[in-house]
């Protein structure tokens, strides 16, 4: 792309379609459209409405380095500084997850199991996607979120600032930061990916999203065998604990439920491609 050439709106997203296209990026087309947009300050449709307006030397300078940040598989939306989740717009950077759709069945179904809930813990939050997302659905509970990365707490911080709601965020392990404390709904999506499977992910994920989000162990499961049968104590009677798994985990997670008998009969929640996602149980009432 040299500088001197004058380049339309045009004429910049059809080169850059190719270029992103062989590096390996497969909505390259749309991603060109999204990246000028940042840059020019236009709609996709103001795009094309103004498709013969040259770049200046700001924006083309600006562009170029963005489009060579994503031809390295940067993710998207660390370059954009965000990521839409259940409606609402997050910001994000390397040191949280980037947000996914498939969480968004997290929320859905914490809200369907205990839709009065007023006290709410979301551990390992992240960006705070789901923290805030749950407060906005529960506007009378009181929400808790801990993450055990200081990075990921500012950025979820300014993101429930960004939305409008009072999040209590804590610094710690899952539920460390939360001792001697009861709730009505505890939600997570821990890391569930077994160790060894690390290495083969998507380069986008392998080498951009922060790890300690990602490990859940040799098998993936290591915060689960923790975190549901400590949670009995940190929930009120008739409480909820729900977590997001990875593919195929959920015999595994259902059997952790069923063990010692807390709980009430799990479920299994699917996400639209059919996916077994969430699995969750009620708290038995004390006899």
């Amino acid at each position: 792309m040299a500088a001197q050439e004058t380049w339309t709106i045009l004429k910049i997203l059809a080169w850059t379609k190719e270029f992103l296209l062989s590096k390996g990026v497969v909505n390259a087309r749309l991603e060109a459209e999204w990246l000028l947009s940042a840059v020019t300050g236009l709609d996709r449709v103001g795009l094309y409405l103004q498709y013969d307006k040259p770049l200046n030397t700001s924006e083309l300078a600006a562009y170029r380095a963005m489009v060579a940040r994503r031809a390295k598989r940067e993710p998207l939306q660390h370059i954009l500084g965000s990521q839409e989740f259940s409606g609402l717009d997050y910001e994000v950077t390397a040191d949280v997850l980037i947000p996914r759709h498939d969480t968004e069945l997290l929320v859905s179904e914490a809200v369907a199991r205990h839709s009065d809930a007023r006290s709410v813990l979301d551990l390992g939050t992240g960006s705070g996607c789901v923290a805030v997302s749950l407060q906005k659905l529960l506007p009378n509970a009181v929400v808790t979120a801990t993450d055990i990365s200081d990075a990921a707490l500012a950025i979820a911080r300014r993101n429930a600032a960004r939305h409008d709601t009072s999040i209590e965020f804590l610094p710690g392990f899952l539920l460390d930061p939360v001792a001697g404390r009861q709730f009505d709904l505890i939600v997570s999506n821990p890391p569930y990916i077994r160790t060894a499977d690390i290495a083969s992910l998507d380069q986008e994920v392998r080498d951009y999203d922060p790890h300690t989000a990602l490990d859940g162990g040799s098998d993936g499961l290591n915060i689960y065998r923790s975190l549901i049968p400590s949670s009995v104590e940190y929930l009120n009677q008739g409480g909820w604990l729900l977590v997001e798994i990875g593919i195929g985990q959920a015999d595994d997670v259902l059997q952790m439920f069923r063990q010692g008998g807390r709980y009430l009969k799990p479920i299994v929640a699917r996400d639209p491609s059919g996916i077994e996602r969430v699995v969750g149980a009620q708290l038995k009432e004390n006899v």
